[in-house]
């Protein structure tokens, strides 16, 4: 298991407590460098939306609980936020949360000359996505997809 992976399988352990005791959601944990800077971010969300005094309570949870386990050897800035309005689908719960629901999908590669779609999703496995769109059903694999979230028109 990579450095990320553990960071990000320990700061999860750690933030699960935190976020059932708020009956929040835990959406996705991640260790990632932007520039020259490291970011632990979690993103946690509820029924109704997350507000800014929800994160805030998290945030200084977690940050206690970080001190005080301190096993990130790099300096790092830690983050609690929404996942927001275009959140990827990662996990079993958003798949499920998102049925019959229109997704957009962008795929790595061109197929059929096109790297974007739109359709409902009708049904997933462990390794595909299955749409409707007008034209029909279509079957992508996970591997080839390089973004999936739920559209939103505005």
């Amino acid at each position: 298991m990579s450095k990320k992976e553990v960071y990000e399988q320990k700061a999860e352990a750690l933030l699960l407590p935190i976020i059932e005791a708020n009956n929040f959601e835990l959406v996705d944990v991640e260790y990632v460098k932007e520039g020259s800077n490291w970011y632990l971010r979690a993103y946690i969300d509820k029924e109704g939306g997350i507000s800014v005094d929800d994160c805030e309570v998290v945030s200084r949870a977690f940050s206690d609980k970080l001190d005080e386990e301190d096993f990130i050897d790099d300096a790092y800035i830690m983050e609690v936020s929404s996942p927001g309005l275009g959140r990827p689908l990662k996990k079993e719960k958003d798949y499920k949360r998102s049925m019959g629901k229109e997704l957009e999908i962008r795929t790595y590669r061109a197929i059929n000359r096109e790297k974007e779609f739109y359709g409902i999703l009708k049904s997933y496995d462990e390794n595909s996505v299955t749409i409707e769109n007008e034209d029909g059903e279509q079957t992508f694999q996970k591997s080839d997809i390089a973004l999936i979230r739920l559209a939103f028109d505005f």
